[in-house]
């Protein structure tokens, strides 16, 4: 295996930004302080630098990004268009794929994750949440042309606005691709160690629902709302939503909506595992020594953590 194109998340820690984005840089720190990550692997931004000097293509790509006037939304779409069409036609150089292959056979799992992680992603300042793509039950067979496309999704334009109003600049944007074991979620959400809204410090709130995780991040579902006070973990309120479906992966490994019916009726976490999940949220704060937002997922009675970033939203003084 390379020592800079390909890294396991376990190599890897907060200071690798630079090769690993701000995901996987995350969740390799989240491993080395011992919490519950998923097994996976990083495509580093060297892989994708690699990729890009192929044929010229990262000189096509600037001279596209270098058509846009920010004030016109048509040119940044004119670019996203030329540019991601360029890297999806790509194929990805034979050595590198089979790197890529090697790894993911190392995971022994037939189904991983495939997330897009950039390098200036998830800061105090700028989160880019929702902004680049992710591949949920990706196969073997599936797996370099998603890996093309979380490449791409750095220049949709959407992204590429985002950098641009941030003043991030071309030259000091990349992206890596983070690749997991699938969590088969039977109940999965988002944990807040900050009240997001009423920013109070001494309160986390957890949404949880049924099944996989990205209808709650596309805001498909309402989730169930539950807030904890993390002097004691005590729960102070528990909102209960009704779930009326549900994504889950089907035999055939694709993701499906499936009706709830009266399940979806019913409190998604026992108080029980509502402590248990605060009890988690409170350690990956204490470990970054600030306020986080992060992902996760139950399988077979046990929660992992699939993500891990800042609270971008609260006000300078609760940073």
């Amino acid at each position: 295996m390379s020592n800079t194109l390909i890294k396991n998340l376990s190599q890897l820690s907060k200071s690798d930004v630079r090769i690993a984005g701000g995901k996987g840089a995350a969740l390799g720190e989240l491993i080395r302080a011992g919490l519950p990550v998923p097994p996976g692997f990083v495509v580093t931004t060297d892989a994708f630098d690699r990729f890009a000097e192929t044929d010229g293509l990262n000189v096509e790509i600037n001279a596209a990004l270098d058509g846009i006037d920010s004030r016109e939304m048509h040119t940044i779409e004119g670019a996203s268009e030329k540019i991601m069409a360029m890297i999806l036609s790509r194929e990805i150089s034979e050595d590198l794929g089979a790197e890529i292959t090697l790894a993911h056979t190392g995971l022994n799992t037939e189904f991983v994750a495939v997330r897009s992680s950039a390098t200036s992603e998830d800061s105090a300042t700028a989160a880019w949440a929702g902004q680049l793509d992710s591949y949920l039950n990706t196969t073997r067979e599936t797996l370099l042309e998603n890996v093309r496309k979380c490449w791409a999704s750095l220049f949709t334009p959407r992204a590429i606005f985002y950098w641009l109003e941030r003043g991030l600049g071309k030259d000091r944007i990349s992206v890596a691709v983070v690749v997991q074991k699938m969590v088969d979620s039977e109940k999965s959400g988002v944990a807040f160690s900050v009240h997001p809204v009423t920013q109070n410090e001494n309160q986390l709130i957890i949404e949880a629902g049924f099944g996989l995780g990205e209808a709650i991040v596309s805001g498909t579902v309402t989730p169930d709302s539950y807030i904890v006070d993390k002097r004691g973990l005590r729960i102070l309120d528990i909102s209960v939503n009704e779930q009326t479906k549900a994504m889950y992966r089907n035999a055939g490994g694709r993701n499906e909506w499936l009706e709830l019916g009266e399940r979806g009726r019913t409190q998604v976490l026992s108080e029980q595992e509502i402590v248990a999940l605060s009890e988690l949220t409170v350690r990956i704060e204490d470990h970054f020594g600030f306020p986080c937002d992060i992902e996760w997922a139950e399988e077979g009675g046990s929660f992992y953590v699939v993500q891990s970033r800042p609270i971008t939203t609260l006000d300078k003084k609760s940073n």
